[in-house]
């Protein structure tokens, strides 16, 4: 169960964390960078996460999780379900709007990726309570399953590398041999036969895993400050306007009556049902902005997406206060 400084402390992280690449870019050695320069640091950063941080830390998480505990076993489910249903429902807008072909990826990717962690936290912990935030965990069992193995190959077909006239087999290759999408899969599958395997986990690790997602997150927020151009988001208001309509009315919704009719209603007072409402309510994850910058797709377009999304939860809170 999360302790809320511990929610707390993960605000102040992506808060400090988008100011320092933020300030980087426009007051102080950035302002002696080239474009390319800063584009450089902003993809090593993202790169040491990926390849270096989280395999480490997603992988040793895996390793001790609980995979015999059944009895809330329809919130991984309802996770997926969400996670899923956002990017189909955002592929259909994007055709609808007229997006190219890197702006779809982009749009998919945040129709699908969500703030389920830090900010989903607490918002469950502030509208739910301790015993909600207990049950977070299993809501977001597939997130990494979902979010790597097909999020991120999703938007690298979608990039400039990856022709339209490339044949099928072609398209699989690129994705499949692409280095990211490799090492976290690969750490996935290695924490799940660890512990398949029943092999026990060393004692440090849990204080290594407390140690290394607040450094994965320092260095992917602090690329994505270095990224954000507030003059330039006034061109997608559009585009934020309906991702912010799947993400708070169209998903939440649909987990709402596909809860309820497996009767997760009347369960514990239909805590988990409040749960996954909450969850799936929540804005972009700035996870979504690192695919378009890692394949060369509209970061802008990224940015903007996660910015209206993220500052609409001062609607979107007092809304679910009063509704669960």
């Amino acid at each position: 169960m999360a302790e809320i400084g511990d929610i707390l402390f993960s605000l102040g992280l992506i808060a400090f964390g988008l100011s320092v690449g933020y300030v980087y870019r426009n007051y102080s050695a950035g302002k002696a960078k080239s474009e390319d320069e800063i584009n450089d640091l902003r993809k090593k950063l993202q790169a040491s996460a990926i390849l270096f941080v989280n395999p480490i830390a997603f992988g040793g998480a895996i390793w001790a999780l609980d995979l015999g505990d059944l009895r809330i076993l329809s919130l991984p489910f309802l996770g997926a379900f969400a996670i899923i249903l956002g990017g189909l429902l955002a592929y259909v807008a994007a055709k609808l709007l007229g997006l190219d072909r890197s702006q779809t990826g982009v749009y998919v990717v945040c129709g699908s990726f969500t703030n389920i962690g830090s900010i989903g936290s607490l918002v469950t912990f502030m509208t739910l309570g301790e015993s909600a935030v207990a049950m977070m965990p299993f809501y977001k069992l597939f997130e990494t399953f979902i979010y790597y193995g097909i999020g991120f190959p999703y938007a690298k077909s979608m990039s400039a590398s990856v022709t339209e006239d490339d044949g099928l087999a072609v398209r699989i290759w690129n994705v499949v041999t692409d280095r990211f999408v490799a090492v976290a899969m690969a750490s996935i599958f290695g924490g799940l036969a660890l512990n398949l395997m029943g092999v026990q986990r060393p004692g440090f690790y849990p204080t290594l895993i407390r140690f290394l997602i607040p450094l994965s997150t320092l260095l992917l927020l602090s690329s994505i400050g270095m990224a954000m151009r507030f003059g330039r988001m006034r061109g997608y208001l559009r585009e934020a306007a309906v991702i912010s309509a799947i993400k708070f009315i169209l998903v939440p919704t649909s987990v709402y009556l596909l809860g309820s009719f497996i009767g997760l209603g009347s369960v514990d007072g239909g805590l988990p049902l409040k749960v996954a409402v909450t969850l799936a309510s929540m804005p972009v994850a700035f996870t979504a902005i690192v695919p378009p910058t890692l394949y060369g797709l509209d970061v802008d377009l990224a940015n903007t997406n996660w910015f209206v999304t993220t500052m609409l939860l001062l609607v979107v809170v007092p809304v679910l206060s009063l509704g669960l």
